[in-house]
């Protein structure tokens, strides 16, 4: 009989596995973290945040080390699966990360922040760190949400709407360069041609998605699900029933919506009144 396979204890989660495979492979050739900076070329601290999961790193820097450890596409394979983790995003949300993944089309109404998908990174860390995240929770969930805004980038990225309630463009940061770098972003990702996005002006009245940010999917199969969020609570709809209601009410919202053309002028005069220096 053949001789049986050891399993290894090693993790099954990619985000880990990737984590510890690049220990392994460091401990094997008896190296410190500085030589490896030494012998590949990148600073050791941004091995250590590697090795301790609390980034991945770049696909340059992993792909050196695989021709480093003379490992072919191991670690830039694990890499692509560790960016792909939904067990990076907190338990409630990861089920919807991976339809996220998988959407051929996405529309969003905003209540009072930036559609995760056009967060910046300034705007991401600061309303985590409102939250309550710190260390390398916060470096993690960073990295997650910030690494989201790839889904509409490249040739073949879906089509993407949103609505931002006139509250989204007003509510500002406490680091005002950085409210500034969020509302530039905005206003260039308008420009793509995959991505739309409509303002609200207060004074349009009560409406039925008046405090809850509602993010829609249109899957592959053409199926259409729904996530429901609002201050206390989050919810995944894939009842056909309530997706079809809340697309109805989405509809009517967006009929009082600005133009995309006027929404971009409303954004740009939002940002006129921001100052240039930061607060900070």
């Amino acid at each position: 009989m053949p001789q049986r396979l050891v399993v290894t204890e090693m993790s099954h989660e990619p985000r880990k596995r990737f984590a510890e495979e690049l220990r392994r492979l460091r401990a094997e050739r008896g190296l410190t973290l500085r030589d490896l900076s030494r012998e590949v070329g990148w600073d050791a601290s941004q091995f250590g945040k590697m090795e301790s999961g609390s980034t991945l790193g770049g696909p340059e820097v992993v792909q050196a080390l695989d021709q480093y450890y003379g490992t072919g596409l191991f670690l830039l394979t694990l890499w692509e699966l560790a960016l792909g983790d939904p067990t990076q995003f907190k338990e409630q949300y990861r089920r919807y990360m991976m339809l996220e993944a998988e959407a051929v089309s996405l529309w969003q109404y905003s209540v009072s922040a930036p559609p995760g998908l056009l967060q910046t990174d300034g705007y991401v860390r600061e309303a985590l760190m409102a939250g309550g995240a710190r260390g390398e929770e916060l470096e993690q969930q960073v990295e997650a949400r910030v690494r989201r805004r790839k889904l509409l980038e490249g040739d073949d990225a879906p089509p993407f709407r949103a609505i931002l309630s006139e509250a989204v463009v007003r509510m500002g940061m406490r680091d005002r360069r950085a409210w500034r770098q969020q509302l530039e972003f905005l206003v260039e990702a308008a420009e793509r041609s995959n991505i739309t996005i409509h303002v609200l002006p207060f004074g349009t009245g009560v409406h039925g998605l008046t405090s809850t940010d509602t993010m829609f999917l249109r899957l592959l199969d053409g199926r259409g699900v729904a996530y429901a969020e609002n201050d206390v609570r989050g919810e995944l709809i894939e009842e056909t029933e309530r997706v079809e209601q809340l697309q109805r009410a989405y509809d009517a919202v967006r009929d009082q919506a600005l133009s995309p053309a006027e929404s971009r002028m409303f954004v740009l005069r939002m940002l006129e009144e921001v100052p240039c220096e930061s607060s900070t």
